[in-house]
């Protein structure tokens, strides 16, 4: 408490030379102008951040997905060259001898009926073949062929691709078409039980149909890039640099979760291999180890510093964003992304938020400047129409158009000066005013004494007459009238309520005798309770007035008075023309505007309302031509309830 008073004493020190223009421009650099620069600019650097962090993490998940769809679509094809290639039926007539014609043609229906339906499973298969050395086996030419020198297979000559198949230590491989980037060749070994070569299965794909929309335009103008584990690439964003060898700075580590997770899912199908695993082993390059999933390391911001040979693509010491993401059998997915895309979209970002915050700077500047000279040129306004209420002039007034604060001080100021000006005249109307009450509370006063009086006299008049029918009247009009002309009063109790309808009732009976038979059901627990001053007398008085009661053959009121816990019922029924639904939709939606102000429900609402507040409620129900039936709850109270000012 001791620092805040402190503060504020410091505050208006500084601040008490000031005008209150100084005073609003220190605030605006103090509490909008500093911290905003302060925070627009920890804003910027958390945006551009978190930008950063975004792309990369986005980048990151589109190689993931791109890694597993490439991975998916090669898993495919392998599984159709292993399929075709495990055969057992296929190994065990490409290992046959073959004396008779007969079983020739019959292999070769088998091949083509067989395989022939296989070769069309997946897209992209261009050409299809199954490659034997059975001497006693013919080629069809279709499906079915036997490697020969001199006719060109792959890029090479058809025997020399085979001879150099045999080589490869590996059943399965996959190998780019030398000259012809738009194809790869899908390789797989035929294997007896016994581990002796039968053949070759040959697939010739369509790269646009296995890799070209997955590697197309990817990141921006990036790049990415399939390669093996000899470091070959066997597909590329760029066509041209197919068949290159791949050299990084930090080339993924063999022997980690990603790539030996893909080594040990196809296992069964045999290792990859790039167009040099047709060498001999040992003639490739043994691979460095690779990083975990998606391992990022620095790249080139062009698309490489330029190869070292025809047949190197050279990314080392290069600055733009790499990634690699480990696929099955060795090989390993790599992105190329460009920094110089993130660092313009950095750039855009920073001069769109300066742009921003410097305009709306500038703007808040010009609107304080505004606002600050609008409210000096009113204040000092203001001044000079109060010199002129105080010389006299009550005519005085100031011109406002706005619903500020300063606008409702104007808004008083004008009232006060109109209500000062007639000061003199109010307070003579005020004096006659008080004259004019005291005379109208006289004659309130006179009045029921006079029909007290009145009915005092006509009670004598029929005592001496021994007219013992006209002094009940005249005691229940009596009764009536001393509670309904008590002006002093708003709640009476429950027992006092029903001396008062009684009265009524008895008026009635004089008025309609027989007609009507009156049934009462009082709770006496409730009768000391308070309620609200002829609250029952106008429902039952409805009963006569609207409910045409006395029209019924077997004409019925029932008034009821029970005590529910810390609730007062009362009811009144009757067997009445009832109300018509339309009229009862209206009552309860307080716009019905019948005779005597709507069957008297509105006044009855309002005052219980004003004593009891939301604890009461009326409620009507009717049915059209057979009965009405009001309930009036609230809540019970011994003591004396008074107005709430809510109400």
């Amino acid at each position: 408490m001791r620092l805040r008073l402190g503060l504020d004493k410091w505050i208006l020190g500084f601040t008490r030379s000031l005008s209150l223009r100084g005073k609003i421009v220190v605030l605006y650099v103090l509490i909008l102008l500093l911290p905003t620069l302060v925070l627009s600019s920890g804003a910027v650097y958390l945006v551009i951040r978190s930008f950063h962090h975004s792309y990369v993490n986005t980048a990151e998940e589109a190689v993931r997905q791109t890694a597993q769809i490439v991975d998916f679509s090669k898993k495919s094809y392998d599984l159709l060259a292993v399929r075709t290639a495990t055969d057992g039926e296929l190994i065990a007539r490409l290992g046959r001898e073959y004396a008779d014609m007969s079983e020739k043609v019959d292999t070769v229906n088998y091949v083509d009926r067989t395989f022939l339906i296989t070769s069309k499973y997946l897209p992209g298969i261009a050409d299809f073949r199954i490659y034997h050395t059975n001497g006693t086996l013919v080629e069809d030419g279709q499906l079915l062929w036997r490697p020969e020198a001199g006719r060109q297979l792959a890029g090479m000559d058809e025997l020399a691709w085979y001879e150099r198949a045999q080589r490869s230590p590996n059943p399965l491989f996959w190998s780019s078409v030398p000259g012809k980037p738009s194809q790869s060749v899908l390789t797989r070994k035929i294997i007896d039980n016994s581990g002796e070569l039968l053949g070759m299965v040959y697939i010739l794909l369509n790269y646009d149909a296995v890799f070209g929309e997955l590697l197309d335009h990817p990141f921006n103008d990036g790049s990415l890039y399939i390669v093996d584990d000899n470091r070959r690439i066997l597909a590329a964003t760029s066509r041209a640099e197919i068949g290159k060898r791949l050299q990084m700075s930090d080339w993924p580590e063999a022997g980690t979760s990603g790539a030996a997770a893909g080594a040990d899912a196809l296992e069964e199908l045999g290792a990859a291999a790039g167009p040099d695993s047709l060498e001999a082993p040992g003639a490739a390059e043994a691979p460095k180890a690779a990083q975990g999933k998606g391992a990022q390391a620095p790249a080139a911001s062009a698309a490489s510093k330029g190869a070292q040979d025809a047949g190197t693509l050279d990314l080392t010491g290069t600055k733009d964003m790499l990634m690699t993401q480990p696929l099955s059998s060795h090989w390993t997915l790599v992105a190329l992304m460009r920094t110089k895309h993130l660092d313009d979209q950095n750039r855009l970002i920073l001069i769109l938020i300066v742009g921003i915050i410097t305009f709306f700077l500038l703007l808040s500047l010009s609107l304080m400047t505004t606002i600050v000279r609008n409210i000096v040129r009113r204040i000092r306004k203001l001044g000079t129409r109060m010199g002129d209420l105080s010389r006299g002039e009550f005519e005085a007034a100031v011109r406002y158009s706005e619903n500020d604060e300063l606008g409702e001080l104007e808004n008083r100021f004008n009232f006060m000066s109109e209500r000062l000006g007639k000061l003199v005249e109010d307070i003579t109307k005020s004096s006659l005013a008080e004259k004019e009450q005291a005379f109208k509370a006289l004659q309130a006063q006179i009045n029921p004494h006079f029909i007290y009086n009145s009915l005092g006299l006509l009670r004598w008049r029929a005592m001496d007459a021994n007219d013992e029918e006209q002094i009940r009247i005249i005691d229940a009009l009596t009764t009536f009238y001393r509670t309904t002309l008590n002006n002093r009063i708003g709640v009476i109790r429950i027992r006092d309520e029903l001396e008062h309808v009684r009265a009524y009732l008895d008026i009635c009976q004089f008025r309609y005798p027989d007609k009507v038979r009156v049934e009462w059901d009082i709770d006496d627990e409730a009768l000391d309770c308070y309620t609200i001053k002829t609250v029952l007398q106008p429902i039952v008085e409805n009963c006569y007035l609207h409910g045409a009661i006395t029209r019924r053959p077997d004409a019925v009121i029932r008034i009821a008075v029970v005590r529910d816990g810390e609730t007062v019922r009362m009811s009144v029924f009757d067997n009445g023309q009832g109300i018509p639904a339309a009229v009862l939709r209206e009552i309860g939606r307080g716009t019905h505007a019948g005779k005597g102000g709507g069957f008297g429900t509105p006044n009855i609402k309002e005052r219980l309302a004003l004593y009891f507040g939301s604890g009461a409620a009326m409620t009507i129900e009717s049915e059209a031509g057979a009965w009405t039936h009001v309930s009036v709850a609230f809540p019970a109270s011994a003591e004396e309830p008074a107005i709430r000012r809510e109400a």
